[in-house]
């Protein structure tokens, strides 16, 4: 199971989730109590192994900005946080190349019946073939990850049976170490995200969360 800690703004969360065995590491460019700016994120991932994918999380949809931004900070993966916009994600793939991994962020707003978005958006996606994979996200009113609130499992598992053929899903949206593991049973995703499930506070990890987090993701079967 693919594992990203998300939300990271300092060097020594970052090194301990790496030393936990996370594969990715998210870093917020987009508006939010983590807020970070690529100086920040080239000061940390300067000191990451070479093996942890180093993701910006972007709400921009300026191109040419996201670009800059991932040299600038020493990325290689975008997040595109913004909703669906497959000519962003085009766009970015004419700029940073294959080397450059490309996530599609959608999101399931809570309280409402999201299946009929998520299948359209799953197959805009899929059709596209610009985007290396997708990831799941509640959304609570005009809050869109971070938020520590899970969405519909069972609702949204029927639209992934139906519509996620080929892609690569990343499930996030209030996870914790007490109900990882029946995410990962009943959504079967290629992988897992995490923010303020493992955090003492917005932006600051706790270190027994975070190890919990880390080891029942990667033991479930």
């Amino acid at each position: 199971m693919w594992v990203k800690i998300c939300g990271n703004t300092n060097l020594e969360d970052a090194e301990l989730a790496v030393e936990l065995g996370a594969d990715a590491l998210g870093f917020v460019f987009a508006e939010s109590k983590r807020h970070v700016n690529a100086l920040q994120v080239a000061a940390i991932t300067s000191h990451l192994p070479s093996n942890v994918e180093r993701v910006g999380v972007f709400s921009s949809r300026n191109a040419e900005e996201i670009a800059g931004a991932v040299r600038a900070a020493g990325l290689n993966a975008v997040q595109m946080h913004g909703g669906l916009d497959v000519e962003l994600a085009a766009r970015l793939r004419e700029l940073l190349g294959d080397e450059v991994g490309l996530i599609q962020g959608l999101h399931w707003d809570v309280g409402s019946d999201g299946a009929t978005k998520l299948d359209a958006q799953l197959h805009s996606v899929a059709s596209s073939g610009t985007t290396d994979r997708v990831l799941l996200d509640s959304r609570v009113g005009q809050a869109s990850g971070g938020t520590g609130v899970a969405f519909d499992w069972k609702a949204a598992r029927s639209v992934l049976d139906q519509s996620a053929d080929g892609l690569r899903v990343i499930v996030a949206g209030g996870l914790r170490p007490e109900n990882v593991a029946e995410a990962i049973l009943k959504l079967k995703p290629w992988g897992v995200d995490v923010v303020t499930g493992v955090e003492a506070s917005p932006g600051k990890k706790d270190p027994a969360k975070l190890a919990a987090f880390l080891q029942i993701a990667k033991s479930v079967e």
